[in-house]
């Protein structure tokens, strides 16, 4: 008996984030995450837009191949021509995480407009890679001579190292300066991850305890041993009536993190468990 879709989407997902850096296929990944969603999505089909978008900017280009030339007409093509663009409105919707219908419906995030722009920055040969800056990701152009930063949520702006501090400031609500540790490389399991977490902070709040376990049990996938992750995987199981599932997990935190914060939160939830009670509802 074949296993059913979305089982069979987890296994091609393990398969390819497995697989070393240079090897993992991003856009892949990304539409792996969202075949969960979409049970019948055709992979190879939404890889070969990404392969048209990229033919579309080298047609354009004609015999110019100087970098940051290519790099600005890529930019120009997605945001200008095919009207890629950050979904300001509605920016928790689910679908801005998902990357067939941030090409179909040409909406998104900063992070999957990101992963849009460098799978064809790559595909065109630019060194291009993703920034992961709290609250706003990036993606960044490391050429010979030439670096900086590329926000993809807002039309492919280049942005200084003073509006990118504006951002964080932002982002934080109090004063703060630049740290380049802010501004280090996330690897391409990193920008799966961070896709990720955007969907269980989205599920978590709409309430939806089965989607946010999909999505923590994926982040498990990349990071096994992220504490918070298995703790809150204890969590949504125990909402979702799986105790004895609920429990392993919990007992397997505190195995991790024997003096964290939460610890007695955590005992008393197992406790209850282990009594048969429910845990509460705003447990996570």
């Amino acid at each position: 008996m074949s296993a059913p879709p979305a089982w069979s989407s987890r296994r091609e997902f393990t398969r390819e984030v497995e697989r070393p850096e240079e090897e993992m296929n991003l856009a892949r990944a990304a539409l792996l995450v969202a075949r969960e969603e979409y049970v019948q999505l055709p992979v190879d089909r939404y890889l070969l837009r990404l392969d048209l978008l990229a033919e579309e900017t080298r047609d354009r280009l004609g015999s110019e191949s100087v970098p940051p030339v290519v790099l600005s007409e890529a930019i120009r093509h997605l945001f200008v021509m095919r009207k890629l663009r950050g979904n300001r409105e509605e920016y928790h919707d689910p679908r801005n995480s998902f990357l067939n219908d941030v090409l179909d419906r040409g909406l998104g995030i900063p992070l999957t407009l990101g992963i849009v722009l460098l799978e064809v920055g790559w595909r065109l040969g630019l060194p291009m890679e993703g920034v992961n800056f709290p609250g706003h990701f990036l993606v960044r152009y490391r050429g010979g001579v030439k670096r900086f930063l590329i926000d993809p949520f807002h039309g492919g702006m280049i942005r200084s190292r003073k509006e990118v501090e504006q951002i964080l400031v932002k982002h934080q609500g109090v004063p703060a300066r630049l740290d380049d540790r802010l501004l280090r490389t996330a690897s391409k399991r990193d920008m799966v991850v961070r896709l990720l977490l955007n969907l269980k902070g989205i599920y978590h709040r709409a309430g939806d305890d089965a989607r946010a376990l999909a999505a923590v049990e994926r982040i498990l996938v990349v990071s096994p041993t992220a504490r918070r992750q298995i703790r809150d995987r204890g969590y949504l199981l125990a909402r979702l009536g799986r105790d004895e599932e609920a429990v392993t997990q919990l007992e397997t935190y505190l195995a991790f993190a024997p003096n964290a914060g939460d610890v007695e939160r955590v005992e008393a939830l197992l406790r209850d468990l282990r009594a048969g009670g429910r845990p509460l509802s705003g447990s996570s």
